[in-house]
């Protein structure tokens, strides 16, 4: 019969392994620690530390103060709120928000530039155009749905 090999593994001595890493760690990951000093020290000096510092010391206060917020009708209907805005935000196409953005910008500046209100007939003439009944297209699909919710 075979006799079995005895194996013994060479123990493994963890503070040495650990200071091996530790000092092999500037030149492996030389760069990666330049950037994270940098950004620790931005962080210092933009008062983001101290923030963070206080957030953590006040943790249980923080924590207590949301809680008790978040059990009153007004905190649940919060949250709900908060997840529908967040469904409706994700449903609406980039675009639509980018030309949204758009139009709402140039509005302003036109409104600006406007040393006295448009008068009827201006106004009648910019709500006829084309662009403008799309426009008014997409609201009153808008306050069609909203009114068929308040059923």
């Amino acid at each position: 019969m075979a006799a079995p090999l005895t194996f013994k593994p060479l123990p493994v001595d963890h503070k040495k392994e650990l200071a091996r890493r530790l000092e092999a760690a500037p030149v492996e990951h030389g760069e990666a620690l330049l950037v994270l000093w940098d950004l620790l020290q931005t962080a210092h000096d933009q008062g983001i530390l101290d923030l963070l510092d206080g957030m953590v010391s006040a943790k249980d206060t923080i924590a207590l103060t949301i809680a008790k917020y978040a059990k009153t009708p007004e905190g649940i209907a919060a949250v709900r709120n908060l997840l529908t805005a967040v469904k409706i935000l994700g449903s609406i196409e980039p675009e639509l928000l980018e030309h949204l953005s758009s139009a709402i910008t140039s509005a302003s500046a036109e409104q600006k530039r406007e040393a006295k209100p448009p008068g009827l007939f201006a106004l009648a003439r910019r709500a006829l155009s084309e662009d403008s009944r799309r426009g008014l297209s997409f609201a009153t699909s808008i306050l069609a749905g909203l009114g068929r919710g308040l059923k």
